[in-house]
């Protein structure tokens, strides 16, 4: 899913523990939030993410289904928008708050 920014409004979205994920969540083939099947259609790359596992670091690539993807989009706004000075003075011009506005919209297609 392209954001259409320069800034990676992906790394913005809170994911779950590593720790509290199934095998198959931490392999992508299921929703990182829901644990939803997920297909090469129906799956939202998350992007690479480093973590911690058994005190060893390690490098995952998270998915989500489209319908987390968009609710983690809008809690990420709302974590972002009040305190961000732009997004408080006129957020059409806040490259983050409109790259997550836009992750949001994409994702419930």
């Amino acid at each position: 899913m392209e954001t259409g920014t320069a800034i990676d409004v992906l790394e913005l979205l809170a994911l779950p523990s590593l720790a509290k994920l199934t095998e198959q969540q931490v392999r992508g083939t299921t929703c990182v939030w829901d644990g939803v099947p997920l297909t090469s259609a129906t799956a939202v790359d998350l992007g690479e993410r480093a973590a911690s596992r058994a005190g060893q670091p390690v490098r995952w690539f998270p998915r989500s289904c489209h319908p987390c993807t968009s609710k983690a989009a809008l809690q990420a706004l709302h974590v972002h928008a009040p305190t961000c000075e732009q997004c408080t003075d006129e957020a059409a011009l806040c490259e983050v708050g409109r790259g997550l506005y836009r992750l949001m919209r994409e994702a419930r297609r």
